[in-house]
Parts: structure tokens; C-alpha cells; sequence
């Protein structure tokens, strides 16, 4: 009988250590039980405690029965809704308190997503002065130091015999000229030029043009000055704007458009040079000439005036020195050609070239 008894008083006091776990669990939960089911939870305590007291009074010959009501009455007061609620309240005051964390998270991870912008140099145009070299000089020269010059702003020159030759055919045999030269840096220079025909010991004609050269792009520059012309007939004097520099695939192109009171007049000469080796260079020319008005006094005619193609090939000894040997092929158009009749000279050429090309 005492073993039963204390088995139902063990069972009494794990009830009530049970209660005050939940109580405890659903304070640390943040949701404090309230006060009636505090009252509910002692009340129920009370009443499975009496209970066993009760049963403990029943005979030995009905101990059978009595274990197995006790075993009941401890189930029933082991699920009775008190100790549910008191599990399951916290779990439940709990999910709010996670999900009003979490919504607090997401704004405030929305709100740095708002405050945080690209930078001006993650996206943009760059500033006007990104490529000028004298942005960071705070206002020094290079007047100021002349030793740390950048080789862009050095001064070069060079002076280039690019045809120096002897032709001949078509019952007619002589000299011809083309040389330029120019000083100056990348950006800036001093150009001149030179081009003539010697025939029968007389000058034809000779073109000399002085002109600043300047770059406005990579491969690219404009040319601004004067030229004359002289030999053949009155000298002419011009106003001179053109363009130089490389076509796309490397097309060496020369245009100028002239200006002489009241005369317009534009040149075209378009090479290309073509490697077999290294030394070994094959150069096609195409050269022509045209006039806005006739003028009888140099045996011009108004537009078409002449056409003249070449081919050279040379090879270079050095690259400062290469002989060369080629053929021209030169025609004279509309009122040019009606002049060179008038003179009886003819209008369509072809001769044979040998000469030198020179640099340095």
C-alpha cells in the first residue's frame, strides 16, 4: 500500500514540475501565461492529487482496479487542456514575433538597396578634360621643364625624295620630281612639297605648295596653306585646303581642294604599297587633276584635266635608299587635251621610269 502511495505522489509532483516547465517555457517565449490559466493549471494539480488520495483508500482486494483507475487519471491529467494551451500558446505568440522580425529585416534590407547608387564613374560619360595631358599639371609647362618633354611634343623632322627618276617613251624622254619635307611634332608641322616635269630639256611645269599640317584624328590631317605653279606658261598662285592620311586598308590619300581668284581646283593622289618581302615593294599610283574654269595661258581645260597612273617597284637597300624601275601610263582630257594637240604634243603617254627613292 505505501509503495502505491508513493508512486501516486511521484506521479502528483511530475504533474506539477511538468506545469511549471510550460509556464516557464512561455515566459521565455515573450507571452507570459495569464491568470486564469495559472488558476486552471493549480486547480487541475490539486484535483489529480486528490484523486490519488481518494484511490489510495480503496482496499487491497480492488488494488488491480485502483492501479488501473490511477493510470487513467493520470493519463486524463496528463492531456488536460490546461497543460496544451500551455504548450502550445508560446508556439503560437511566437510565429508573430518571427514574422515581424523577418518583415523587419526585408525594409530594412529594401531601404539599403534604396541608399545605395553607382557611383559617376560606374556608368556615364567620362569628364571633358580625361584626355588632356595638362589637366594635372597645375598650370606648368613644359617651357618650365624642358627635360621631361613627352616624345608626342618633341620636334622630327624629315626630307623624303620619293621619286627621283628618268623616263622615257613615245618619242619623249625626261626628268621627273617629287619630294616633300616637313618639321614639326604628332599634332603640329610644317609641310612642303614639290612635284615637276622636265621634257626635251625644257620645265614643263613644277608645283610647289608650303602648308601647316595639322592631325584632327588618328590616321588623319588637314593641310592649310599656299601653292604656285610655275614653268609652262604664267605662274598661278593658290589658296590650299586638304586632308592626308591613311584610308581603310592602308590607302596612302592625298586630297586638296585650291582656290586663285576666282578658279577652284582640286588634286587627288591615292598610293599603296604592296610587301612581296620585307625589301622587295611594289607601288601602284593613281594621280589626277581637274579645273572649275579654263586657262589658256597654262594650257588648261575646265574639269577633267589629266589622269596618270603608275606602277614602281623598288627595293630597299636600305630603307633610307631604294632604286626603283616602273611604267607610267599618263592622258590629257577635254580642253586639255585640245590644247596639247594645238601645240602638237601628244595627249596619251606611256613611258618607262627608273630612278631612286631617298629619305632622311
Amino acid at each position: 500500500m505505501k509503495t502505491i502511495i508513493m508512486k501516486r505522489r511521484g506521479a502528483g509532483t511530475l504533474l506539477v514540475l511538468s506545469l511549471t516547465t510550460a509556464g516557464t517555457a512561455a515566459a521565455l517565449a515573450g507571452e507570459p501565461p495569464t491568470t486564469a490559466e495559472t488558476s486552471q493549471t493549480s486547480t487541475a494539480a490539486q484535483s489529480g492529487t486528490m484523486e490519488g488520495m481518494n484511490h489510495s483508500q480503496v482496499g487491497e482486494s480492488q488494488t488491480g482496479q485502483s492501479q488501473l483507475d490511477n493510470s487513467q487519471t493520470e493519463h486524463a491529467g496528463m492531456g488536460h487542456s490546461p497543460m496544451d494551451h500551455a504548450n502550445a500558446q508560446p508556439v503560437q505568440g511566437a510565429k508573430p514575433a518571427l514574422q515581424q522580425g523577418m518583415s523587419g529585416m526585408k525594409h530594412s534590407m529594401a531601404g539599403m538597396g534604396q541608399g545605395m547608387k553607382m557611383g559617376p564613374m560606374q556608368g556615364g560619360s567620362p569628364p571633358s578634360d580625361a584626355r588632356n595631358p595638362d589637366v594635372y599639371a597645375e598650370g606648368t609647362t613644359f617651357a618650365n621643364l624642358p627635360r621631361n618633354a613627352m616624345n608626342d611634343e618633341m620636334p622630327f623632322g624629315r626630307v623624303l625624295l620619293d621619286k627621283f627618276e628618268y623616263a622615257k617613251g613615245d618619242g619623249e624622254n625626261g626628268q621627273n620630281l617629287d619630294a616633300e619635307a616637313w618639321y614639326g611634332n604628332d599634332y603640329n608641322k610644317a609641310w612642303f612639297k614639290a612635284e615637276g616635269e622636265r621634257r626635251g630639256g625644257h620645265l614643263q611645269s613644277l608645283r610647289t605648295e608650303a602648308l601647316w599640317d595639322r592631325a584632327f584624328a588618328t590616321f588623319w590631317s588637314t593641310q592649310l596653306g599656299v601653292r604656285h605653279d610655275s614653268g609652262g606658261g604664267d605662274s598661278r598662285n593658290w589658296l590650299a585646303f586638304g586632308v592626308r592620311g591613311l584610308a581603310p586598308y592602308w590607302f596612302d590619300t592625298t586630297a586638296t581642294a585650291y582656290w586663285s581668284g576666282g578658279r577652284l581646283a582640286a588634286r587627288i593622289n591615292v598610293r599603296y604599297e604592296l610587301l612581296f618581302t620585307q625589301r622587295l615593294i611594289l607601288e601602284p599610283e593613281i594621280e589626277s587633276n581637274l579645273y572649275s574654269r579654263s586657262d589658256p595661258a597654262r594650257g588648261l581645260g575646265s574639269g577633267l584635266s589629266d589622269l596618270e597612273l603608275g606602277l614602281r617597284l623598288r627595293y630597299e637597300i636600305r630603307r633610307q635608299f631604294a632604286p626603283y624601275v616602273g611604267v607610267t601610263w599618263a592622258r590629257n582630257f577635254g580642253g586639255t587635251a585640245e590644247y596639247a594637240k594645238a601645240r602638237g604634243e601628244r595627249t596619251k603617254t606611256t613611258q618607262i621610269v627608273a630612278g631612286i627613292r631617298v629619305w632622311f
